[in-house]
């Protein structure tokens, strides 16, 4: 029996991530490095230590790394982070699972300020018990750093935990962790992906995680 679900946010929670690809894309272009807006798409859930390193050589890394993700957020946030909308049903599902005496935790590769902004688009603030983000985390996903965090703050073990997320990153991350997961499609990525990385189960996105919520949240 369950006592507590993590949650993923981009692309799980609200629909951010051809936004952060696209910015990932006009980042590495201002530095010359000329990258199809679909391989950056794939590596979406990934934070940027994990990212770059696909796309940069160990030289390139160094020397323009650290300028090119700032550019990242520097776009991210001037052109796309108020134009992130949250998926429907967010609310009612998290409302459903405290109904149940479950606790809900946030596992973020994002910074903090940007997981403030993506809570009030999926109209959870104040539905959550636990919040991690990417200064929690020494390595993003797939490394399961973040889900760590998020077990050390509920206090539980990883055998009450559930993840939901949706991308193969985050299944990969909870089973480094020792945890189960669920996957959702709504972040694009393909079922057949997410289920090979590890998810048990995959749902369409929040509303139909609820629909289904007596078959997993148990």
């Amino acid at each position: 029996m369950i006592e507590a679900v993590i949650f993923d946010v981009d692309g799980t929670l609200v629909d951010s991530v051809d936004f952060h690809a696209e910015s990932w894309e006009r980042a590495f272009a201002r530095h010359g490095h000329d990258i199809a807006f679909a391989a950056l798409r794939a590596q979406i859930g990934k934070g940027g230590d994990q990212l770059m390193p696909v796309f940069l050589d160990a030289a390139e890394l160094k020397r323009v790394g650290p300028a090119i993700e700032k550019e990242r957020g520097a776009i991210f946030h001037a052109d796309y982070i108020d134009r992130v909308k949250g998926f429907p049903g967010c609310g009612d599902l998290f409302r459903a699972l405290r109904e149940r005496g479950l606790r809900i935790a946030l596992a973020s590769s994002s910074k903090a300020p940007e997981l403030k902004v993506y809570k009030a688009a999926a109209g959870v603030d104040g539905l959550t018990d636990v919040e991690t983000s990417s200064d929690d985390a020494e390595k993003s996903k797939p490394h399961p750093d973040i889900f760590e965090a998020a077990l050390a703050r509920l206090e539980v073990g990883p055998d009450r935990v559930v993840v939901v997320g949706d991308t193969p990153y985050d299944a990969e991350a909870a089973r480094k962790a020792g945890v189960a997961s669920i996957g959702v499609l709504c972040g694009g990525f393909a079922e057949v992906d997410i289920r090979a990385a590890g998810a048990a189960r995959v749902y369409r996105d929040p509303a139909d995680l609820l629909a289904h919520i007596d078959d997993w949240a148990i």
